[in-house]
């Protein structure tokens, strides 16, 4: 019996092989887009949350030995602080009012999302991760989790402030231009995971910037992530601006989606923000 008798549709995915780890476990979980709120599909494998991209051709298929695969789409998964997957439903679990901090909650309430069960595969991971951004109790061997927007602003900073030292080592027009420039670029590369309220308003009145402030930039371009809770359920979006290449960027990139007609190597397919032009 061939492979893929009986299977009803392929993928191929590019992510690390988990084959040779002993007892691994890799999952497909369907999330909510930390920024939309869209149910998206990312990848658990081995204690490690990436998140799944694709590109495609205008036309293409792929050949799996004797069998053709009619998607020519190639997904790649990459891994992506959870933090920023799980800040929405902390934030929502702390049930804030005015200037009262909120409420402190046991992790097993805040990671229950009706919908959303994948959520629940993630308790160990969230458990050490958003200690960093949370104020912890322990009541005997539980633990009570409140969201901190003092370490959620840090967290953000430090996020914001190692991303603008690596662009200029990813494309010599990050190196060219003004230091202020490239780091208002990072922010905005991190505005692709954040709400405009409060988390990316509040990091930029922290780094003191304005992010409309912006004259004569190229905008920065983002393969598309996978939607819903398979890959079966990504379908191509391209989303428009309106605003003239002329004028002041907005708050916000639009996510659009990488179609080549021509063949191109595997950097320029898989590069996470690009720049056009100079």
């Amino acid at each position: 019996m061939a492979w893929w008798e009986g299977v009803d549709e392929t993928r191929v995915l590019i992510a690390p092989d988990a084959c040779t780890i002993e007892n691994h476990v890799t999952d497909l979980l369907s999330l909510r887009h930390p920024k939309t709120g869209d149910a998206t599909c990312y990848l658990y494998s081995d204690g490690v949350l990436q998140e799944l991209h694709w590109f495609k051709q205008s036309y293409g298929s792929w050949f799996l030995g004797d069998y053709v695969s009619e998607d020519g789409r190639l997904y790649i998964a990459t891994p992506v602080d959870p933090v920023f997957i799980l800040l929405p439903i902390f934030e929502e679990a702390r049930m804030q009012k005015g200037d009262d901090p909120g409420k402190f909650r046991q992790l097993d309430e805040i990671i229950y999302i009706p919908g959303y069960p994948g959520y629940q595969s993630l308790s160990s991971m969230a458990d050490k991760t958003m200690q960093v951004v949370c104020d912890v109790k322990e009541v005997g061997s539980t633990k009570f989790f409140r969201l901190n927007d003092l370490k959620v602003q840090t967290w953000l900073c430090h996020k914001a402030h190692r991303l603008k030292q690596t662009l200029p080592t990813l494309d010599k027009n990050f190196a060219a231009q003004d230091v202020k420039e490239t780091l208002r670029d990072a922010v905005l590369i991190l505005g692709e995971y954040l709400v405009e309220e409060p988390w990316l308003t509040l990091l930029c009145d922290k780094l003191q910037l304005n992010l409309n402030d912006r004259r004569n930039a190229p905008a920065l371009e983002i393969l598309p992530t996978s939607s819903g809770n398979d890959l079966a359920s990504s379908k191509p979006t391209q989303v428009n601006n309106g605003v003239d290449k002329k004028s002041t960027r907005t708050t916000l990139l639009s996510k659009k989606t990488k179609v080549e007609k021509d063949s191109h190597n595997i950097k320029e397919m898989f590069g996470r923000a690009t720049r056009k032009g100079s």
